[in-house]
């Protein structure tokens, strides 16, 4: 039987992750708010936005503002901006 969560990136009961994805408090507090589905959602913004910007995850600074765009995203709402990428209207 699966878990489910209140996403607070979708606004509504969902089915939760699995396992913890991500490593720290970032990553618990994913586990805990975040939705498998937005979680899918995240990872295709998060593979365009590391090809536009040609990001090297051996990179810390990378790494760092992946990690900054992914809570901004997750938990704020905000869209990366991906250039030519219009994201749907809800």
């Amino acid at each position: 039987m699966s878990r489910t969560v209140f996403c607070l990136n979708l606004k509504k009961e969902a089915e939760g992750l699995g396992f913890q994805l991500y490593p720290g408090e970032i990553g618990k507090r994913i586990f805990d708010n975040i939705s498998k589905e937005a979680w899918t959602v995240w990872q295709k913004k998060q593979t365009m936005l590391i090809n536009e910007k040609k990001m090297n995850m051996m990179n810390v600074d990378d790494r760092a503002f992946l990690e900054a765009a992914m809570v901004a995203y997750l938990f704020e709402g905000k869209e990366p901006e991906i250039e030519g990428y219009v994201p749907p209207s809800k």
